[in-house]
């Protein structure tokens, strides 16, 4: 497809509305046989197609699959991004953890910046269950496996809506609803 003269090609049938290849051979200054050569590789890929009226072929540019490769082409390269951001996430977030904890999964010091401290709250609060209502004793004794001061933690859980609270009640929120 990016061969200069396909693209070439492809302008011209855009422009016009069918060409044979003698038309399109005068049209770009080559022979015959390289517009036989080149409409094969569009054909392949669907970007053109043909209709005989009586001795002669007309090509046609195929623009609904144009905008389907143009498309897919589009959806991968933002999958791949994507990607690619999900794993560079994840090794600052791998890093931030190891920066945090000691060996023996207790927090250090609760970081200052914000952003570090909401890749902890998730660290802590991956273990407990979705649906699952907690009395404040349980959490506190769950937010004791990291750090001391399970009140400053619960409060942060609540704000940053990681969890909701009533009467003393836990649950986890779903996480769409978490701080960014």
């Amino acid at each position: 497809m990016g061969d200069q003269t396909r693209i070439r090609l492809l302008v011209l049938l855009a422009s016009e509305h069918a060409l044979s290849g003698q038309e399109l051979a005068e049209k770009l200054g080559v022979k015959p046989p390289t517009i036989s050569h080149h409409i094969a590789k569009l054909k392949e890929v669907s970007a053109v197609y043909e209709r005989r009226n009586k001795n002669t072929i007309n090509y046609f540019l195929n623009e609904k699959a144009i905008k389907q490769h143009s498309e897919g082409l589009l959806t991968i390269i933002s999958r791949s991004r994507k990607e690619e951001e999900t794993v560079s996430q994840q090794k600052d977030n791998t890093q931030i953890l190891e920066n945090f904890l000691q060996p023996n999964g207790m927090l250090k010091t609760i970081p200052a910046q914000r952003k570090k401290k909401l890749i902890i709250f998730e660290h802590m609060i991956k273990d407990l269950e979705p649906g699952k209502k907690y009395t404040e004793k349980e959490i506190n004794e769950h937010i004791m496996k990291f750090h001391e001061d399970y009140a400053t933690i619960r409060r942060e859980f609540i704000i940053n809506h990681y969890m909701y609270r009533e009467n003393g009640i836990y649950e986890l929120n779903p996480q769409e609803m978490w701080a960014k």
